[in-house]
């Protein structure tokens, strides 16, 4: 199984940030970048999901499965980030039990989008 785990970039989660500075959403980027990863999930950094009023966004896909797109998201969630993306990884259909999830998967999901199959 894979997954592959979106991470809008520019997001600055409502912050006013210097010029120069790494934004709310690179932040959390380099934050999953320095975990190891879960086998079957590659990460992908976008500049933009359209979530810029719901703070980071995360978005996780798969070929046949079921998309989700996370949001007021940061770097201190990495590692739930992660197991949740393991989890997802782990599904044929993208289709992970609720209680099964991260609290933050359960509590701040914003989409849920049907396979494109």
């Amino acid at each position: 199984m894979t997954a592959t785990l979106h991470i809008c970039t520019t997001c600055k989660a409502g912050e006013i940030t210097e010029d120069g500075a790494a934004l709310p959403g690179a932040r959390l980027f380099a934050a999953l970048s320095a975990e190891p990863l879960p086998e079957g999930v590659r990460i992908v950094p976008v500049e933009c999901l359209s979530a810029c009023s719901q703070g980071c966004a995360v978005a996780l896909s798969g070929p046949g499965k079921w998309s989700y797109v996370y949001g007021r998201l940061g770097a201190d969630d990495a590692a739930a980030i992660l197991q949740g993306a393991a989890a997802y990884a782990a599904t044929e259909d993208g289709l992970v039990p609720w209680r099964e999830r991260p609290e933050i998967f359960r509590k701040q999901s914003l989409a849920r989008i049907p396979p494109q199959e």
